[in-house]
């Protein structure tokens, strides 16, 4: 490993309460892997500091006075050599437009030392890594779970519902699976997901694509889907082509 890959990460702390930000400071001088080089109270800061001191990480704020901590991160990712970002917020309900702009967590108030350490990890294995701009599809999702919100792989996700203004995500079948809420809808979702690994059978349901066994036609017209699970879905008539499409029918 390399001295610069090794050195701590020169770390931003940004936030509009001195309180949160002295709590950050003293939560940082106890993880080696970080070096604080400077503090911001308002987005507006935070961009002039980073623009000088070229930190490796940003912790952010997401509710700020002026400029939000999603305005800032849009701004940082403009970079030829963007920061890592970690938002640390009091809020869960700005996951999904945050996973969206490629940050590396989403760490909920009050902040304890372990949750920022795993966060600080995902930082240090990525390190270097990163380009402006992210990927075009989502590569990942968070969720909210118990006091934090738990990050989830996209390729672990087998099937998702909308319920309301909610999807559900399934990870595993049986009783080993899971299923999880998030705040977004289905077709906003749709929009983000890669349509080589995902496709919508259904105005309320998206599946993973090799979770397809096959499709069936019940008559009349109606088609399902065949699950890898036994289970056999319903395939709604506006997508009917489309799913027809992935086995060259």
């Amino acid at each position: 490993m390399t001295q610069a890959a090794s050195a701590p990460l020169r770390t931003l702390i940004v936030d509009d309460e001195p309180l949160a930000i002295e709590r950050m400071q003293v939560l940082c001088s106890e993880i080696d892997d970080l070096a604080v080089v400077g503090t911001a109270g308002d987005g507006a800061a935070a961009l002039r500091l980073a623009g000088k001191l070229d930190p490796d990480l940003v912790l952010l704020d997401m509710t700020m006075p002026g400029m939000d901590g999603l305005s800032v991160a849009r701004e940082l990712g403009h970079a030829d050599e963007p920061p890592a970002v970690i938002f640390v917020t009091a809020h869960e309900d700005f996951a999904v437009e945050a996973f969206d702009l490629d940050a590396i967590d989403y760490v909920l108030k009050p902040v304890a030392r372990e949750r920022l350490e795993r966060a600080v990890s995902r930082a240090t294995a990525r390190r270097g890594t990163r380009k402006a701009g992210g990927g075009q599809w989502l590569e990942e999702f968070w969720v909210p779970h118990r006091s934090e919100l738990l990050r989830i792989e996209a390729g672990q996700v087998e099937r998702i519902d909308a319920e309301r203004d909610y999807v559900r995500l399934y990870v595993g079948t049986g009783e080993h699976g899971r299923s999880y809420l998030l705040l977004q809808t289905i077709a906003g979702l749709e929009a983000r997901l890669d349509p080589e690994k995902f496709i919508r059978i259904h105005r309320s349901t998206i599946l993973r694509r090799d979770q397809i066994r096959g499709l069936r036609h019940e008559g009349l017209g109606v088609w399902s889907a065949e699950l890898e699970n036994g289970e056999a879905l319903r395939i709604g008539r506006t997508y009917l082509r489309k799913v027809k499409g992935m086995a060259g029918r």
